[in-house]
């Protein structure tokens, strides 16, 4: 996804977190020091904004007295474009200044915030013409957690094995599917099956589990434009990849609850999420209806299936009038993000192993580049979110 990027490479069921930042948990000191650098920086970035000193004065006399303050709606929206911004694995960043953030910080029920999550995605899909958009929930306070989405990502498919070791469905869903099961879900065991909505309200109790309503859920059919064989594969893929597992920290704040999204790009589902050996993997299945030799790895009939299963998705995203990116294309905007940045006197931190985008990464012009070092301190940012 252009801003799902952050997380797709191949590693444990996507959500883990293994790719974002890693978490550190600040003492009082450092949650002022890093309030007092979000605070100026947000005055030196935004138009007509006066001296920082006296709202620096008032956050710093806040967490004096409670050990932590409250965002402006204004710091919360620019803060969370920032961590999109600051996001080094992410190629979509040239749109951070698009993103459409909801600020539902007074939400903090299982039930209003799963009511929520389902606007989120009804807002993002808007009739197929992808939003980027973060509905940020409750922070933390001191001695006080926040409510958790359990989910990796809103919509996202459950997997079930098989006696025989093979699976049905999406093998990185399989622990949430189980999980759900223990709650009382009653899943249909089908290839494609949306898992519910699991709400943590505090450490050490059961979720709430949401069933997520048709409406909120698009879901794109997949067919191939040469091959009518493919549509009988009876595949499909949801139009928005909306990341929930991950803190938002601004300013030495964080918000646990802060799913966002953007749109996919077309190799994250058909590179990835369908092609993994340990996904759905389909190209043993691909290859075989294209009457491929797959007995050797010499004939390149996997990269031949993969091909055809990336063009599948492409296709399939632009005849539903769903948004999405091709990696030669998004390749292209990044370095004009770059030119952006470097033009205002910003650097680009990028991570080279999650830009170059995992099909003809060669062919792309972010291939044959160095860029910025990353920075784990920098902030605002997406992080790993630490266990309860």
């Amino acid at each position: 996804m252009i801003f799902s990027r952050l997380r797709t490479r191949k590693t444990a069921p996507a959500g883990v977190c293994p790719y974002a930042q890693p978490p550190s948990v600040p003492d009082d000191r450092s949650v002022v020091g890093q309030a007092v650098a979000f605070v100026r920086q947000f005055h030196l970035e935004q138009p007509g904004e006066s001296d920082p000193a006296p709202r620096v004065r008032q956050v710093v006399a806040e967490i004096e007295r409670t050990g932590t303050y409250v965002h402006t709606t204004e710091e919360l929206a620019f803060g969370a474009k920032l961590a999109w911004r600051n996001a080094a694995r992410c190629i979509g960043r040239l749109y951070w200044r698009s993103l459409v953030v909801r600020d539902l910080r007074h939400v903090s029920s299982p039930d209003g915030m799963a009511e929520q999550c389902f606007e989120h995605l009804r807002a993002a899909t808007n009739g197929g013409r992808i939003r980027p958009v973060i509905t940020v929930f409750a922070p933390d306070r001191p001695g006080r957690p926040a409510p958790r989405i359990v989910n990796q990502q809103l919509v996202r498919y459950a997997g079930h094995p098989r006696p025989d070791g093979r699976w049905i469905g999406d093998p990185a869903g399989a622990v949430l599917a189980a999980r759900a099961r223990e709650l009382g879900w009653k899943c249909g065991e089908e290839p494609f099956e949306v898992l519910p909505l699991l709400i943590q309200e505090r450490a050490g109790a059961a979720p709430h589990w949401y069933e997520v309503p048709d409406d909120a859920a698009l879901e794109v059919p997949l067919s191939h434009p040469e091959h009518g064989w493919f549509a009988e594969l009876g595949l499909r893929w949801y139009a928005v990849p909306a990341i929930s597992d991950m803190t938002l920290e601004i300013g030495g704040i964080r918000y646990p609850a802060a799913p966002f999204n953007g749109w996919y790009m077309g190799t994250e589902i058909g590179a990835r999420n369908l092609a993994d050996a340990d996904r759905y993997n389909l190209l043993t299945e691909v290859a075989g209806r294209l009457g491929l030799d797959t007995s050797t790895s010499r004939t390149l009939w996997r990269d031949r299936a993969l091909v055809e299963l990336n063009i599948a998705v492409l296709h399939s995203f632009q005849e539903a009038g769903v948004t999405m990116a091709d990696h030669h294309t998004e390749s292209e905007r990044f370095l004009k993000h770059i030119a952006q940045e470097k033009r205002l006197g910003r650097p680009t931190p990028a991570d080279w192993s999650w830009i170059v985008p995992p099909v003809s990464g060669g062919l792309t012009p972010v291939y044959h580049r160095y860029y910025d070092p990353v920075d784990p301190e920098l902030r605002p940012a997406f992080l790993a979110r630490e266990p309860w």
